[in-house]
Parts: structure tokens; C-alpha cells; sequence
């Protein structure tokens, strides 16, 4: 039976998400360079592992600490890596924040909960070398696309629940909580047949013991969050295969007393796909990343001005 990928395209396995995405993403990327205004640090060790590599971008002339947003990447816990979000981590940058984009270990060969170990050593690494780069630990904001928004959504309960963190054996650094989320084209909602054929096979692929009714409860946002969750920008697109998803979440988040912010791009003849707003050469990506970073900012100054 054919499938959807993340990509949008027709696809039949595991193999074939990953070729399909490494073509769609070389395609949208090809002829993009280093904006002249950023800086940039590039393939810095934040772990043993030879994937546990970060880079960190800021706007060329910016003095100081800035606020800091952290990108984790999707591509369904198989594929993906820094290199493949440079391009928009860099964007983010531009509207003056530093950016830290790293690479994971990816499944098969690791399993679950890899991605949330991996995660918390980058904010390990981010509190201990703050004043090195210039981030501002005081504003600390994460973004993540498709099963990167599942993940650091699900840090983010973590950070905020000793005991799901406890089960989970990630110990975020004591007393940090994320300042805000950006939640793009996210999964939300786990459970067998919940999506489609792709990301059960995803799930196998994941899990240790193959995506028992027990793992799936494990990476199911809607039932770990509560309010203390950071406050999150909801956002997805018309032509997103995750759209279902996305508003009863955000309702969800209101009903506990998150503040939140929902977002659906796109319209009748251009929906607009899955994480469109990575790609740089869409007048609608700008638009929604220049509202997400809206959002964020909106956090400082809520702080600054004691309200």
C-alpha cells in the first residue's frame, strides 16, 4: 500500500522516505549560501557520539548576549541532520536571535528515548558555554518540525514533570524550562494507525520493542503536557498531512492555561505541504517565521515589563 511521507511524495518504505526527502530537500536548498550578515560556528562537540555536532549562528554584528531559539530537527527519528536546516536556522538568526542547530542519532541504530538524551545535552552544553557564544540563558526558546516539534515538546514536559523525566531517565538541567516553543507542522497525538502506514513503520523502526501500546503512550504530547508548559506558537498548513492535528492541540494547551498562539497557512489552490516554512524560497515561509519570532518576542517583553 502507498503511503505519504513528510515530503508530500508517494512512498512505499522507510528507504524510499528517506530517498524521496534527500531529494525534495537537496532540490530546495540547491544555489542557498551563508547570508552575508550571520556568523557562524560550525560542527561543535556537544556529546561523544560522531552526530553529537552543533552549530551556532548570530547576526554578523550583534554585541552582547542575545536570546537564543535551539532547532531540533524532524524527518520521523530516521533522517535528518543540521545541514538540512542550516539554511532556515540562519533565517531565525537574521531576526536577532542566536540560532543552535545540531544533528541526533538517528534510529534504527538508536532507539527511543535517543532523541531526548541527545536534546538535553545540547541545553547542557548551552548553559555551560553561554558566555562564550553570547546566549542569553534567560531566553531560551525552542523550535521543532514535524517529530521535532514531538520532541522538544516532549523535553519540554520533562522539564516540567520530575517524574515523566524520571521515566523517561533524561534530568534536564535543574530549574530550566524552555521560554517559549514554536510547535511547526507537529505530531501531537501517537497511537497505532493514528497517522498513517509511514509512521507506524517509523515507529518500528523507533522503538525498542517494535511500538507496544506502551511506547506509543510514551511520545503521546497530549498526554504528558500540563500547565506549566511553555507557552507555544501553533503552526501548521493546509496541505500538512499533520494538520488534524494541530487545533485540538492548541485547544488543548488553552484549556490548561498555556498561552498559545494557532497558526493555518495556506489556501484553496495553495495549500501549502508539511514544514514548508523551511524552505527559504517561499514568500509564505518568511511570513510564518516572521510570526513565530514575533511570538517569541512577545515573551521578553511580557517579562522585562513584570506583567
Amino acid at each position: 500500500m502507498a503511503v505519504k511521507g513528510s515530503s508530500g511524495n508517494t512512498v512505499i518504505s522507510i528507504e524510499d522516505f528517506i530517498t524521496s526527502n534527500t531529494r525534495d530537500d537537496g532540490k530546495r536548498d540547491a544555489g542557498l549560501v551563508t547570508p552575508e550578515d550571520i556568523i557562524r560556528f560550525d560542527n561543535i562537540r556537544y556529546g561523544d557520539h560522531e552526530r553529537n555536532v552543533l552549530d551556532v549562528y548570530r547576526p554578523k554584528d550583534a554585541t552582547g548576549k542575545l536570546p537564543v531559539i535551539v532547532s531540533v530537527h524532524g524527518g520521523g527519528w530516521v533522517y535528518g541532520s543540521k545541514e538540512l536546516m542550516q539554511y532556515y536556522c540562519m533565517s531565525l538568526a537574521q531576526r536577532g536571535f542566536a540560532v543552535i542547530n545540531f544533528s541526533y542519532r538517528l534510529a534504527p541504530q538508536y532507539k527511543h528515548p535517543v532523541p531526548f538524551e541527545d536534546t538535553n545535552k545540547v541545553f547542557y552544553w548551552l548553559l555551560k558555554n553561554a558566555d562564550v557564544y553570547g546566549l542569553d540563558t534567560d531566553n531560551v526558546f525552542g523550535v521543532g518540525d514535524s517529530v521535532g516539534a514531538n520532541t522538544i515538546g516532549l523535553y519540554s514536559c520533562m522539564c516540567t514533570d520530575p517524574v515523566y523525566a524520571k521515566e523517561m531517565g533524561v534530568e534536564p538541567p535543574k530549574g530550566f524550562v524552555p521560554k517559549a516553543l514554536g510547535l511547526n507542522c507537529g505530531l501531537y497525538r501517537m497511537a497505532r494507525g493514528e497517522v498513517d502506514i509511514l509512521m507506524d513503520n517509523l515507529a518500528v523502526a523507533y522503538f525498542p520493542d517494535g511500538g507496544t501500546d506502551l511506547e506509543y503512550a510514551d511520545i503521546c504530547l497530549k498526554k504528558h503536557i500540563n500547565s506549566a508548559f511553555p507557552p507555544s506558537f501553533v503552526m501548521t498548513a493546509l496541505g500538512d498531512f499533520l494538520c488534524p492535528q494541530a487545533k485540538p492541540f492548541y485547544d488543548l494547551l488553552l484549556s490548561l492555561g498555556v498561552q498559545a498562539e494557532y497558526h493555518c497557512y495556506g489556501e484553496k489552490g495553495n495549500e501549502l505541504r508539511h514544514v514548508f516554512h523551511v524552505d527559504m524560497k517561499l514568500p509564505e515561509a518568511k511570513k510564518c517565521n516572521d510570526d513565530e519570532c514575533s511570538f517569541f518576542l512577545k515573551q521578553i517583553s511580557t517579562k522585562d515589563n513584570g506583567r
